[in-house]
């Protein structure tokens, strides 16, 4: 019976296997490492590719800034020139003021109404006087204050028992003050707006007197 040793065939058999599967490794680690970079490489792009992007966001934020700054400037610009127009023209208007509140005066003044002084401040003027009564004092603010054009909100400052004149001459009368507004054309304008058109103004008389 001849008998084969089979030993050296399969230890060979078996160095053969090890070494397949260390090539198998070398393969896979180098597979799984050239993966590692270029997934590395492609997330670099990215990052790269998103920073690119942010800088530039971050150069146009910049740039819109400082177009809403000159906008804002222009904005103050323009406002302080409005501001410094509206004043020449309210100073011109404000001219003629003394002719529109002699001219309401002469035609809001009831009977039995002395004038005798008049103070302005600003848009409020402080009309002083005499009246024969105090219902003639009522009918003087409510004629300012409902049918003047000119002139509103109108306020009684002070009323009180006073004399004028000497002798048999003397009277009694309530000297009063009343301080009220007078507006101007643009403030005329804007109520006339809302209220309807209205007369025109007529030319200044004289007070009325008791």
């Amino acid at each position: 019976m001849i008998r084969i040793n089979l030993l050296p065939h399969r230890e060979e058999k078996r160095k053969q296997r090890k070494a397949a599967f260390v090539r198998l490794l070398a393969l896979a680690a180098v597979t799984g490492l050239a993966m590692v970079v270029a997934y590395a490489a492609f997330v670099g792009a990215k990052i790269s590719n998103q920073e690119a992007r942010n800088n530039f966001i971050r150069t146009e934020n910049a740039r819109l800034d400082g177009q809403i700054k000159e906008i804002a400037t222009l904005k103050q610009e323009i406002d302080a020139l409005k501001a410094r127009q509206q004043a020449v023209e309210d100073l011109q208007s404000d001219r003629n003021q003394p002719v529109y509140l002699m001219d309401e005066l002469v035609k809001q003044v009831p009977e039995g109404i002395y004038l005798r002084a008049f103070k302005q401040d600003s848009q409020r003027v402080a009309i002083s006087g005499y009246a024969q009564s105090n219902a003639r004092v009522s009918e003087l603010l409510r004629n300012l204050g409902n049918n003047s054009p000119w002139l509103e909100r109108p306020d009684l400052i002070e009323i009180r028992l006073a004399a004028i004149g000497q002798g048999k001459d003397a009277k009694k009368v309530f000297d009063f003050t009343v301080n009220v507004g007078i507006k101007r054309p643009r403030e005329k304008e804007a109520g006339a707006a809302v209220a309807g058109p209205t007369g025109a103004v007529a030319a200044p008389a004289a007070v009325k007197k008791p």
